[in-house]
């Protein structure tokens, strides 16, 4: 039969697979830094020309994020001037350019393997362009996603943005385990005034030395393969039909959809796309409120006290293995990722989001409610991964389905951008607030607003979050401007 009859499913599955490469990428890069961040930070230590304190490593752990609030900020703007694919294009480059440059921070012009300022200051611009790579494909994957796959299934594919995401974060940890190998990760001790010293600064001079730049360069395979499969992609029929390539636009729709099928969608997008200068705030304050506070509680909800202070956590309970326990709910996370995926269309978005809601209320109540007792460590465990699969089957993945199809076309470019770099500027608020509000007013009362805030975003999904299951992008600007 001839798939432009019937849609070629292979078809829409490859390009899919392509996309969410970019959020392998998310992931990847986002979590690299923890295997790498000892060596690193024992390598700085050894300047001569300035003093590095824990001030210094914080913001260079951290730096990334800086290119994440830029990227997505801009993310908008390139999505609607360059399009969705030359935009993840750049992403891919920028990806490959950060790994290179965090490996080999010196680029042949500095004094190789000699720690100065001068070159934390360029490692750090290094790790802000992979920033804005992450903030790029955080804000433009599950977009590129949703305008190309079709509404039934619209939700379960962008899930898989997601799954990559998490995947992307466990591939590192792997990678980061065996390019250590053998060798010993270095000890460092804090001694005060934000000063620390080097314990085992012999037996762990390859990781010093070497390590942290192997850590940093492995993304540059993923990154390079992105940047070039998504060169063979297509851009997506929404943007071609906004600037008027509509045969294009058609074609990609007929071998997704089918022939008929294709017809009666490019008729939709085009009743949308007529008058394509439209306001951001054309379809009223709610419809960007609703996008923007999916963001904010997707943080808020404390999941970044988790995902990256894991170890910590674990240690602080009194775990003898944090690491091994980080990587099975690393495990755990991936397997109710894919719960997501496969109910989210029969279930539908608001029902998913309400129970998770709900799910990691209970869990961080219970973490507040066991921390520090000996006797109740066990369940302070069970607590943080239900906590952490809560999030896994509903906050994560669900809130990028919804950023990517709740907008109308024509400000969906810009509408997504906010959503999105609102969502990075709490991230860095969440991950840069955890450790001292956790050591001052104790994880008692740090898991307990977590939770509150838990049953906040329950609240706000039950009463302001439409339910967009089975609805084509084209229905967003009916359903805002009847709201």
């Amino acid at each position: 039969m001839n798939p432009t009859q019937q849609g070629s499913r292979a078809y829409l599955i490859s390009i899919v697979m392509v996309a969410v490469l970019g959020g392998l990428l998310f992931g990847y890069d986002t979590a690299v830094i923890s295997g790498a961040d000892k060596g690193l930070q024992a390598f700085f230590m050894g300047a001569t020309d300035f003093v590095y304190t824990d001030f210094w490593h914080g913001f260079t752990s951290s730096s990334a994020l800086i290119g994440c609030i830029a990227g997505s900020a801009l993310s908008g703007l390139m999505a609607t001037a360059w399009g969705r694919k030359r935009t993840l294009i750049f992403a891919g480059v920028m990806f490959f350019v950060s790994a290179w440059g965090s490996m080999y921070p010196e680029t042949m012009v500095l004094p190789e393997g000699k720690p100065t300022f001068t070159l934390l200051v360029v490692f750090n611009v290094y790790r802000v362009i992979g920033g804005v790579g992450v903030g790029l494909a955080s804000a433009v994957c599950p977009m590129y996603i949703g305008e190309i796959a079709p509404s039934r299934i619209r939700g379960m594919l962008v899930s898989w943005n997601q799954f990559a995401i998490i995947f992307g974060q466990l591939v590192v940890y792997f990678v980061n385990f065996f390019i250590l190998g053998d060798h010993v990760a270095p000890a460092i001790a804090s001694v005060g005034s934000g000063m620390n010293q080097l314990l085992n600064g012999g037996e762990a001079a390859w990781a010093v030395s070497t390590g942290w730049r192997y850590m940093f360069g492995s993304e540059m395979v993923p990154a390079g393969l992105f940047a070039i499969l998504i060169c063979l992609v297509p851009e997506t029929p929404r943007y071609l039909a906004m600037t008027g390539q509509e045969g294009k636009a058609e074609r990609i729709l007929a071998r997704i959809n089918g022939e008929g099928e294709a017809r009666k969608i490019l008729a939709d997008i085009k009743a949308t796309v007529a008058e394509r200068r439209e306001r951001l705030m054309t379809y009223g304050f709610l419809c960007i409120f609703v996008g923007v506070m999916l963001s904010v509680f997707q943080q808020a909800v404390g999941i970044n006290a988790v995902l990256y202070f894991a170890p910590r956590i674990y240690e602080a309970m009194g775990f003898g293995n944090p690491m091994a326990l980080t990587v099975f709910n690393g495990i755990v996370n991936l397997g109710f990722t894919c719960v997501a995926i496969f109910t989210v269309e029969k279930i539908g978005r608001k029902p998913l989001l309400v129970v998770g809601s709900l799910g990691m209320a209970a869990g961080a109540f219970g973490v507040a409610c066991t921390f520090g007792n000996p006797q109740l460590q066990l369940l302070c465990m069970i607590s943080i991964m239900v906590y952490s699969a809560s999030f896994m089957f509903s906050w994560g993945p669900i809130c990028w389905v919804l950023i990517a199809e709740l907008f109308p076309n024509t400000i969906r470019g810009q509408a997504v951008a906010i959503a999105v770099a609102f969502q990075w500027v709490f991230n860095w608020i969440v991950s840069s607030s955890f450790v001292p509000m956790a050591n001052i007013m104790g994880y008692w009362f740090t898991y307990g607003l977590y939770g509150v805030i838990c049953i906040l975003a329950a609240l706000f999904v039950w009463k302001l979050v439409p339910e967009t299951k089975g609805k084509t992008l084209e229905d967003m600007s009916k359903l805002w401007k009847k709201a």
